[in-house]
């Protein structure tokens, strides 16, 4: 596979990385609950430890475009879906929100996993919702789950600053345009993070949003399923979130109230919503720390 294609612009070293990545392609004769495939990338030694990457919304596994190459630097087996709906994967036949993603993704995992293989689950924002609902559904499907800028808690912030729409324009400059206000209103907190592989990152993601009418993200939807969970959960956040900036104290108590295997609690300073890609250094030592501490909670420590 390919990863160079323009206007994209990588690092050589990481691009050659991502390059020798492989991909597995899903097929609906496959026991999926899928009109179409759902495609998976890989990448690091197959012995490594398992970090599964779930996206956000109107993404796709480039969400995670500069943290694959320091985790496959510290060792570690790296998936990336592109979740039903969004990259190259096919929308669910029925449901057009977070809620219709969990039985294709469980099947897809059961396929994939192979045997008494552990995953550490690793979610950005609807990716975090995602895998919230998958593993309070399936608890046995991962051994950690890090969750990173999730919403569907049912906490707002009410001067949050509109996304504008962009599919009605009619010149790429124009949508440009659009693109670059809706990553600064809600994706990055400095304009100097919006730089080009940001846009070209964006760009590409949202024109392969499918499903673009997703609402559960403004419920406490995740809230509600935080009790289920049973495996270590670390939450990690941008202290610029635009979700929930200035009621961080809400969002620590409404986890601890929620869930019971709360371990780790991260606040990224100076960082957005987007806080993998505009503070990438932080975010992988806030990483390392979450599996550092549920390794250390490991019965066979």
């Amino acid at each position: 596979m390919s990863y160079s294609t323009e206007p994209i612009v990588i690092e050589p070293s990481v691009l050659t990385l991502l390059d020798a990545g492989t991909v597995e392609v899903l097929r609906t004769g496959q026991k999926l609950t899928l009109p179409g495939p759902m495609v998976w990338h890989a990448w690091g030694p197959l012995e490594g430890p398992v970090i599964l990457l779930l996206h956000g919304g109107s993404g796709s596994w480039m969400h995670w475009i500069r943290n694959i190459a320091p985790l496959v630097a510290q060792g570690h087996r790296v998936l990336a879906v592109d979740l039903p709906g969004f990259g190259d994967s096919a929308a669910p036949a029925q449901g057009g929100d977070v809620d219709a993603l969990i039985e294709p993704l469980h099947a897809a995992w059961q396929m994939l996993k192979g045997p008494n293989l552990d995953a550490a689950f690793v979610g950005f924002s609807f990716g975090g919702m995602t895998a919230a609902l998958w593993l309070a559904a399936y608890p046995e499907d991962a051994k950690q789950l890090v969750m990173v800028g999730s919403p569907g808690l049912g906490l707002t912030v009410p001067d949050r600053m509109p996304l504008k729409g962009w599919r009605h324009l009619p010149t790429e400059a124009l949508q440009a345009e659009a693109h670059r206000h809706n990553l600064m209103a809600l994706m990055l907190k400095h304009e100097r993070s919006l730089d080009d592989l940001a846009m070209a990152v964006h760009a590409a993601n949202v024109k392969r949003d499918r499903m673009p009418r997703r609402r559960l993200s403004s419920t406490p939807i995740v809230a509600g399923a935080l009790p289920q969970i049973q495996c270590p959960l670390h939450v990690i956040y941008g202290e610029g979130d635009a979700l929930y900036k200035g009621r961080w104290l809400e969002v620590q108590a409404l986890f601890k109230a929620q869930a019971p295997h709360l371990t780790s609690w991260h606040l990224v300073p100076d960082s957005g919503h987007w806080v993998q890609y505009e503070r990438t250094d932080a975010f992988q030592l806030a990483l390392l720390a979450c599996t550092a501490e549920t390794a250390a909670l490991s019965p066979n420590k």
